[in-house]
């Protein structure tokens, strides 16, 4: 069994044991959902469903992955240094953050592989790191970059070229994902 019910002040949810799996979760004070106020629905998803499909299947347990993950690690976000878009959050750890320095390219350590990920060396995709900041609590890393290939993302436009950065859907108020360039929808 891939769940187990649970139930916390008045919220009726599902244990999260796999990846891709969609949950629905019925509040008593959401009329939005489904009147029956216990019910969960749990559906199996594709990676590509999850890329490119229209339901939200955020992934809430991605911190405990991480803090699990062989190697000390703190958020770091590629953004374009000209147009101030957010590409890529992933995450960092000394040795990802010195081959970056290093090589000056956006470089991430890989939580789930444990292993070194400079972006773009398997697609050509690199992202040019022009400057490195900090934040206030010296706890995450921000890479300014230009984008040095056709995109940033690992998923593709219907073209088969590589997406600009990663935030290409948004959330709609009915809870549903759309793609924010409707010229561009699913590959």
């Amino acid at each position: 069994m891939l769940t187990k019910r649970v139930r916390m002040n008045g919220w009726a949810g599902i244990e999260r044991k796999n990846y891709f799996l969609s949950m629905k979760v019925a509040h008593p004070m959401d009329s939005i959902l489904d009147s029956r106020n216990d019910i969960c629905s749990l559906n199996a998803m594709t990676h590509q469903e999850l890329e490119e499909g229209e339901v939200l299947n955020l992934d809430f347990t991605k911190l405990r992955k991480v803090a699990n993950c062989e190697s000390d690690v703190l958020p770091a976000v590629a953004q374009d240094a000209r147009t101030g878009e957010v590409l890529i959050v992933g995450y960092a750890n000394d040795l990802a953050l010195q081959t970056a320095r290093k090589c000056g390219m956006a470089t991430f350590w890989s939580t789930s592989r444990n292993e070194l990920w400079i972006k773009g060396k398997t697609s050509g995709d690199y992202l040019k790191i022009e400057e490195i900041r900090v934040n206030c609590e010296q706890n995450s890393i921000l890479y300014r970059v230009v984008p040095a290939g056709k995109g940033a993302c690992h998923t593709k436009n219907p073209d088969g070229t590589a997406r600009t950065g990663c935030y290409y859907r948004r959330l709609k108020d009915d809870g549903a994902l759309e793609f924010v360039n409707p010229a561009q929808p699913r590959a």
